[in-house]
C-alpha cells in the first residue's frame, strides 16, 4: 500500500546542513493501523509532511498503491490528495461556516461527484462514528472528539488508499481520545481503511498493529503488538523511556 524507500530529508540554514531524514525505509500494508513515535527531533512530522508532498525530499522514492508519487506536478499533487489521500489533523482542519454535514461532504463537492452519492455516503459514515445526531451542527457546537471523528469522516469520503493523522488525539482528553481512536479501529474494520499515524500519545499507539520508533531520522525500533494493549503499551513507553521521553514536537 506504501512504501518508504531510501528517504533522506536535510534543512539548510546558511552553511549549516541538517539531516532529519536518514535513509528510512519500510513498508505499510493495507489495512494496518500503523503509529510513528520518537523524541522531540526524531522526524515524526517530517516523514508525514514527505508522504504528503507537503515538502519535497531530497532522495529516495516514496511509492502508494506501487505508483511513485515523488515527482508529481501540482495538479497530480491535487488530485492525489483528494482522491487517494485522507488527511486527519491536530487541529481538526474543519470550517467553521459549514455543518458536520457540509465538512464532511467536502471532498466529494470537490471531486464534482453526484449529490446523492454523496449524501448516502456521509449518513453511512456519520452512523458508523455515532455522529449522526449532530451532523447539522456547527462545529463551534460540538466537543473536540466530535471535531475529530468529523475529521476522520471526511477523510473517508473518497475511500483513500491510506489517512495520513498527524497528532490526532493531541488536543482531546481521554474520553475524546478514546472515541477518535474508536473511529480508526472502526474505519479499519467496517472499511478496510489504512491508517498512519504521527503521535507521541503511548495510549493512542498502544492500539495500533504496529509501531515505528524514530530516533535522530532513522527507524530506532519497530515494534509489532502481539500481546495484550496494556501489555503493548508498557513496551512502547520502556523503549521511549530509553530514548529519552516522548513530548511533543513540532520537527
Amino acid at each position: 500500500m506504501l512504501q518508504v524507500n531510501q528517504l533522506n530529508k536535510t534543512y539548510q540554514t546558511g552553511n549549516n546542513i541538517y539531516p532529519v531524514l536518514k535513509n528510512l525505509s519500510f513498508e505499510i500494508h493495507k489495512g494496518e493501523f500503523v503509529a510513528v513515535m520518537g523524541p522531540s527531533g526524531s522526524g515524526k512530522t517530517t516523514l508525514l509532511n514527505c508522504i504528503s508532498r507537503f515538502i519535497p525530499h531530497d532522495s529516495g522514492s516514496i511509492l502508494l498503491n506501487g505508483r511513485d508519487i515523488s515527482n508529481l506536478n501540482e495538479e497530480q499533487l491535487s488530485r492525489l490528495r483528494n482522491q487517494q489521500l485522507g488527511f486527519v489533523f491536530q487541529d481538526f482542519m474543519l470550517l467553521d461556516g459549514l455543518t458536520v454535514f457540509e465538512n464532511i461532504c467536502l471532498p466529494q463537492v470537490i471531486a464534482k461527484k453526484p449529490i446523492a452519492q454523496m449524501e448516502a455516503t456521509v449518513k453511512k459514515l456519520c452512523s458508523l462514528f455515532g455522529i449522526q445526531k449532530i451532523m447539522e451542527k456547527y462545529p463551534a457546537e460540538i466537543s473536540g472528539g466530535e471535531r475529530q471523528r468529523t475529521a476522520v469522516a471526511r477523510a473517508l469520503m473518497n475511500h483513500p488508499y491510506i489517512i495520513l493523522a498527524d497528532e490526532p488525539t493531541g488536543n482531546l482528553d481521554s474520553k475524546s481520545c478514546k472515541a477518535v481512536i474508536n473511529a480508526f479501529l472502526q474505519a479499519k474494520k467496517q472499511m478496510g481503511a489504512t491508517v498512519f499515524m504521527v503521535t507521541h500519545d503511548s495510549y493512542a499507539a498502544s492500539f495500533c498493529d504496529r509501531v515505528i520508533v524514530l530516533k535522530d531520522g532513522a527507524i530506532h525500533q519497530e515494534l509489532t503488538r502481539t500481546s495484550a494493549r496494556r501489555q503493548f503499551m508498557d513496551e512502547l513507553l520502556d523503549v521511549l523511556r530509553e530514548l529519552g521521553g516522548e513530548d511533543d514536537d513540532n520537527e
